[in-house]
């Protein structure tokens, strides 16, 4: 999670919602959690972020407010990231899913866009961090 906190930062992301599993870079008692706070070189403070108990319910918040969805997820109908063009698409939220799990169907449902990193190797995808890195740098054009 010290990765992606690190990277949204770089690319001027808002706001990371979490869920699920996902770790918090504090923990229940308010904490900071030094694992993440090491990796994130203090970005977890730079950039705001919230644990959402339902997050399917915050998505479908999200698309009420006029949010494009882009789910960075391999699916059958899953584009090419490279082929994304934003333009003036106005606010966007970009939604990542588990490691090995990957993104709720339910969750894929409200997609506006399912892009993915297409894959050369023998591994069938990159690690999330990683990927967020990848697909955002290019889908924003940083």
């Amino acid at each position: 999670m010290g990765s992606i906190f690190r990277t949204a930062d770089a690319l001027g992301v808002d706001k990371i919602i979490l869920g699920g599993t996902t770790p918090a870079p504090v923990d229940r008692f308010g904490r900071e959690r030094m694992d993440i706070g090491k990796v994130a070189l203090g970005a977890e403070k730079s950039v705001a972020w919230r644990y959402e108990e339902n997050i399917l319910l915050a998505f479908k918040k999200l698309k009420k407010e006029g949010f494009q969805i882009i789910c960075l997820e391999q699916a059958e109908n899953s584009i090419d990231y490279k082929k994304i063009k934003l333009g003036n698409i106005g606010k966007v939220a970009f939604v990542l899913g588990e490691e090995v799990k990957g993104i709720n169907k339910n969750i894929l449902k409200l997609a506006d866009i399912i892009t993915e990193i297409p894959m050369c190797g023998q591994k069938e995808s990159l690690n999330v961090s990683v990927a967020f890195g990848v697909a955002l740098f290019r889908i924003l054009n940083i």
